[in-house]
């Protein structure tokens, strides 16, 4: 099955606010659902084995799952769009006994200098943003140079298998826009690493590192 990427919305304001809602009407679920669905945790814990310090942002942290496995290890902040998910992520982290610099804030503004972290993540979120261009623009802003950006996500798999599709293409029915990644990093001049990590190739890390 090929590839057949996600128009991008044009009302971007709206297809936020539609997003925020839901996630502000599912957040005690979305909870649960991280901590308890294996594959999921697998998934995002990829991310774990790149990150470098020590100063490290997370955006979009959700309910803070992955937070808690390396917050303790590094000069670690976060920033989340969803207040429902940044109170339960706060919770989270306090349950056991960890302290990060959570904020609310949105990814096409976001409130760091210039060059400041060593490492950014951000899993399973680029594919809920409205503007994509703008939003790999902030989040390479304020990475350093030698800095490295790592971003799990959906979409198709390379060699366009059945599964794979058919899981991006359930995705792209929830609601995500799923893109073509390659034109998003070219435009800024990134060059990445694209791994297929799960989800039968319909789940992607891609690490970049800033020259």
């Amino acid at each position: 099955m090929k590839p057949t990427y996600s128009a991008e919305p044009l009302d971007k304001k709206r297809y936020t606010e539609e997003f925020d809602h839901a996630y502000t009407q599912f957040a005690s679920i979305y909870n649960f659902a991280v901590k308890t669905l294996p594959v999921w945790k697998t998934w995002i814990k990829k991310t774990l084995p790149h990150i470098q310090g020590p100063r490290v942002l997370e955006v979009s942290f959700g309910t803070g799952y992955l937070l808690t496995h390396y917050a303790g290890k590094y000069e670690t902040y976060g920033l989340e769009y969803n207040r429902c998910m940044a109170y339960t992520a706060r919770q989270n982290l306090e349950n056991v006994g960890l302290c990060t610099q959570l904020q609310v804030g949105d990814v096409e503004a976001l409130p760091y200098p210039d060059e400041i972290f060593d490492s950014l993540i951000n899993t399973m979120s680029f594919t809920g943003y409205p503007d994509s261009l703008e939003a790999m623009s902030e989040l390479w802003r304020v990475l350093k140079k030698g800095g490295r950006l790592i971003i799990v996500d959906i979409n198709y798999p390379s060699n366009h298998n059945r599964l794979g599709a058919t899981i991006t293409r359930m995705f792209a029915s929830l609601g995500d826009i799923i893109r073509d990644m390659d034109p998003i990093f070219s435009s800024l001049n990134i060059a990445y690493e694209d791994h297929e990590i799960g989800g039968f190739g319909s789940v992607h890390l891609y690490i970049a590192e800033k020259n």
